[in-house]
């Protein structure tokens, strides 16, 4: 049986196995609130925990380090997996996949390892834990369900946090110092259909095969979205032929790139071999707009042999394939000072043709909250304009670059006494707490760290071990310089 805190730094390993073995995925974190609480409690340190399962931890400064607070931030769910149908265990009695070691890595067998906020947990209560280590006064800040829209932090009182400087562990490149990430908008852009029914001869349209991604972490590798396809490839048989639109729906959640999308169209029975030969024609075309992107990328057509049909009327498919057309999707803008950096996009996640609608559901993101809110109102105006209805469903702040940060400084001479070269400067275009702890304590001046965790939240998860050591030995060095 694998004995994790034979690893080094121990202390942390110990914590981060303790944590593997109970159930924590979204929604279902008061096993691990309870296990953090009686830590707590074990260590006679002050703590407060409200309704929803946060917790915040107090430990006083250590004796010649009366400094400023310092506010160690970590969200306790488990997300789960994207893009692998992924079951977290929630049940109490369910059995954890047995953690494994490969060379430098530790991986779960058959599922998520948890890495993403299990190991910044341990990083945190080793360090309230540990007798031998000099440190500020520490403001242990513990929050559940970040991956469901970041409920825990958005419901939580922060008025109990009084340390205006904080350290995140949600970044999980080591090397690298995260000083801002994207705030999101996720919307519904719904535009009104009427049917009436016709004969003819139904196929079934199929874009598959494509890689995916999060639409946070991907959305610069140009990934193709499955939605967007199916508009254009809609458009071009438009083109050349006559159809009529019976079925449409593609993607699976608003925070990740479609790989499949599909459509159902009614055609005269002696325009099949001409379908089939622009659905060849179009694929072949995108194949070249995607090469060495999207090299598994298929569209397909069947024939169902139905002849009548509900179908949507001429004038409402037109409104549909506009919407496909001519709402934003993908990177808006790069950042213009850190070039790789992306600031603004959209992704079109899922949409699905109703009995009385065509619903697209569409994740906004940018690194300025000015922006987002620009793009979301062309959204809004381009739905509105054919007749259609906007709504936001969630919005979170982004956690915005600031020009000047002493805490940020702090960590960049450090690493520069342990290392002899800077760390890199980054931001996340996906979303991170900070963002909404920013918006609520202005004043929060913040950073977030982390070791390297490869493949998050799939279950090809894996963490660096002796990135895990580097960082915790960082970490007590930066906290002995506070």
């Amino acid at each position: 049986m694998l004995n994790l805190t034979e690893l080094k730094p121990a202390r942390v390993f110990k914590f981060f196995e303790e944590i593997c073995g109970i159930p924590h995925g979204t929604g279902h974190t008061d096993a691990l609130s309870d296990y953090i609480e009686e830590l707590a409690k074990k260590l006679s340190l002050r703590y407060l925990r409200d309704n929803f399962g946060n917790l915040v931890i107090y430990k006083d400064a250590c004796l010649g380090n009366e400094g400023e607070t310092i506010v160690l931030q970590e969200h306790l769910d488990m997300a789960a997996g994207r893009d692998t149908g992924l079951i977290i265990r929630q049940d109490e009695k369910e059995k954890r996949s047995e953690l494994s070691v490969i060379d430098d890595y530790i991986y779960a067998r058959g599922t998520v390892l948890g890495a993403d906020g299990g190991i910044g947990i341990a990083y945190i209560l080793a360090l309230l834990e540990a007798q031998d280590i000099s440190h500020p006064p520490i403001e242990a800040l513990f929050t559940v369900d970040a991956d469901a829209g970041m409920k825990g932090v958005r419901e939580m009182d922060l008025s109990v946090i009084k340390g205006r400087r904080m350290i995140n562990f949600g970044h999980f490149n080591e090397g690298e110092i995260l000083m801002g990430c994207a705030g999101e908008r996720r919307i519904s852009c719904e535009v009104p259909v009427r049917y009436e029914s016709e004969f003819g001869t139904l196929y079934d349209i199929v874009i598959c095969g494509l890689n995916g991604g999060h639409s946070g972490l991907e959305i610069d590798m140009y990934r193709g979205n499955a939605n967007m396809m199916m508009g254009r490839l809609l458009h071009y048989i438009d083109l050349y032929m006559d159809y009529s639109l019976a079925y449409l729906k593609g993607g699976k959640s608003y925070n990740h790139i479609p790989r499949e999308a599909k459509a159902s169209i009614l055609i005269k029975t002696e325009d099949a071999d001409k379908l089939e030969t622009l659905i060849d024609r179009f694929n072949e075309e995108l194949l070249k707009e995607y090469r060495f992107i999207e090299d598994n990328l298929t569209i397909y057509c069947e024939n169902k042999d139905e002849l009548v049909e509900n179908v949507l009327t001429e004038k409402t498919k037109q409104r549909v394939i506009f919407m496909l057309l001519a709402l934003p999707d993908g990177i808006v803008k790069m950042n213009p000072e850190y070039k790789d950096i992306v600031q603004t996009s959209s992704n079109a996640g899922m949409m699905s043709l109703e009995r009385n609608s065509f619903v697209m559901h569409i994740s906004i993101r940018s690194l300025l909250s000015s922006e987002k809110h620009a793009l979301c109102d062309k959204f809004k105006f381009l739905t509105e304009t054919i007749g259609g209805k906007f709504h936001v469903t969630v919005n979170y702040h982004a956690w915005e670059y600031q020009e000047r940060s002493a805490l940020r400084e702090s960590l960049i001479y450090v690493y520069f006494r342990m290392y002899n070269e800077n760390p890199k400067l980054t931001m996340l275009h996906s979303g991170l707490e900070c963002g909404i702890i920013s918006d609520k304590i202005r004043d929060m001046d913040i950073v977030s760290i982390g070791p390297t965790i490869e493949n998050v939240n799939t279950d090809k998860e894996r963490l660096c071990i002796s990135s895990v050591e580097r960082t915790w030995d960082f970490l007590v060095r930066l906290l002995e310089a506070l």
